[in-house]
């Protein structure tokens, strides 16, 4: 089953210290990419982060944060003395610079200032397993997403190859009673200038001709590009950039075909595949 690029998750989990929350975005990254955004308490935790995430996904860029929510009627918290004693010397520098009416910081200015109250938490150690445990959750939901996002695309793509099947399917069924109007063409243009024949440079056209008009190789290896394509979408392995290779081999024919062109049929066919290329080219830019 193909997956996509695209998807998001998130995971809460409630433990005796306080609330967790996981939340996971992916979106199109042409390699692996994952940036986290974790508390500094649980900054150790990050490389066995990424190695779960490296395991779980092969392809994306995956933004990962957590949050913390520690329960306070279960929490202590310590005063920062340290702290305190630089913030009161500092404010008594201010007040000798002052020259009107000094203020004196209040207890609650104090309080206030961020990292003067300290919530004490559990030992990281013992928080890491219900941390990771939820991360595992929210790896879970990614990829179930991926999954039913990757299963939506390969049926626009399956659409996509069954339009393009349809179109060279046309050109082949067509492609005699093409060749026959450009041999009635030619020997029109021969019978006016039966008086003037240069032979040898009538067997260079007529040859020329012959090699502009086979449009044989390129349908035939269409049809194998398609059906590789097909073969791809079944595997379970990443396969977002063989599909992008694929797109540009079927490009190639499309285009050759369009350079072959002796019809109006012909090139409007070519011009309706490359159109169905690139539509299915932009939808792979989300395969993994």
């Amino acid at each position: 089953m193909i997956r996509s690029m695209t998807a998001f998750a998130r995971s809460t989990a409630q433990t005796e210290w306080g609330d967790l929350c996981w939340e996971l975005r992916s979106v199109n990254h042409r390699y692996l990419e994952i940036s986290t955004r974790l508390p500094e308490e649980m900054r150790q935790l990050e490389a066995p982060v990424r190695e779960r995430i490296a395991q779980a996904v092969q392809r994306g860029k995956i933004d990962c944060s957590l949050r913390l929510q520690a329960n306070t009627h279960n929490s202590h918290f310590e005063l920062n003395t340290d702290l305190v004693q630089q913030l009161l010397a500092i404010a008594k520098q201010v007040n000798q610079l002052r020259q009107h009416a000094q203020e004196e910081l209040s207890v609650m200015d104090i309080l206030r200032w961020p990292g003067v109250l300290e919530m004490s938490l559990p030992d990281a150690d013992a928080m890491s397993q219900p941390i990771l445990h939820a991360l595992d959750e929210s790896l879970e939901q990614l990829l179930a997403h991926r999954q039913r996002e990757g299963e939506q695309l390969r049926q626009l793509l399956e659409q996509r190859c069954q339009a393009i099947t349809d179109e060279v399917s046309s050109v082949r069924e067509e492609l005699p009673m093409i060749l026959q109007t450009q041999r009635e063409r030619l020997q029109s243009r021969l019978l006016e200038l039966e008086q003037n024949l240069n032979l040898e440079r009538l067997e260079q056209e007529m040859v020329f001709m012959a090699q502009k008009m086979d449009v044989a190789e390129e349908l035939d290896r269409l049809e194998t590009h398609l059906l590789e394509v097909r073969q791809t979408l079944k595997d379970d392995k990443p396969i977002g950039r063989r599909l992008d290779f694929l797109m540009q081999e079927l490009n190639r024919e499309a285009n050759t075909l369009g350079s072959k062109s002796i019809h109006t049929r012909t090139s409007m066919v070519s011009v309706n595949l490359k159109v169905l290329i690139e539509q299915m080219r932009e939808q792979i830019q989300n395969v993994e």
